[in-house]
């Protein structure tokens, strides 16, 4: 999510685009909120974290982080809809480097799509960056289907779904 991060920034800093991130995480009502975010832990230490909403809502829930950049930069952004109506969004999923290849990130998904998609019947849905082959092949293997592109941020991604 870095690359994404530094364009609501305005800046590739890692310090501020970590700094943003938690403080969106730790406010309500907004896309990057503790209240869409699901979490796994590995001896009660968070190891990843998977951020989840209704697609629908992205217009209400984006609308702080927006009023939030154009105060600090000056300037009015708008980035384009990743998501809408109809589906529940993974808007990010990130995994402790030291705990990646241990199979929580899939595991995580595994937990979220039994609880949205078997459970509650929603359909799942993300965009996965065209340069990243290997996410792209395990949401094929959870199940998930392209349903076309988008471009967002400059970037081409592809959207995948999966359906109750």
């Amino acid at each position: 999510m870095e690359d994404i991060v530094y364009e609501f920034i305005g800046e590739a800093s890692p310090e501020k685009g970590e700094a943003f991130l938690a403080h969106f995480t730790a406010q309500e009502h907004n896309q990057y909120s503790y209240q869409n975010c699901w979490v796994a832990e590995v001896d009660t230490r968070v190891v990843a974290a998977l951020n989840l909403y209704d697609g629908a809502r992205l217009p209400a829930l984006r609308q702080p982080v927006l009023d939030y950049i154009s105060a600090r930069r000056n300037q009015h952004f708008t980035p384009e809809q990743e998501t809408q109506a109809g589906e529940y969004y993974i808007d990010s999923l990130g995994v402790d480097p030291s705990q990646q290849g241990n199979g929580i990130g899939t595991q995580l998904l595994q937990f979220v799509l039994a609880e949205y998609v078997h459970k509650r019947r929603q359909t799942i849905g993300l965009l996965v960056d065209e340069e990243n082959p290997g996410a792209k092949r395990l949401y094929l293997k959870l199940g998930f289907k392209s349903v076309g592109s988008k471009n967002f941020l400059g970037k081409k991604m592809e959207h995948l779904q999966i359906r109750a």
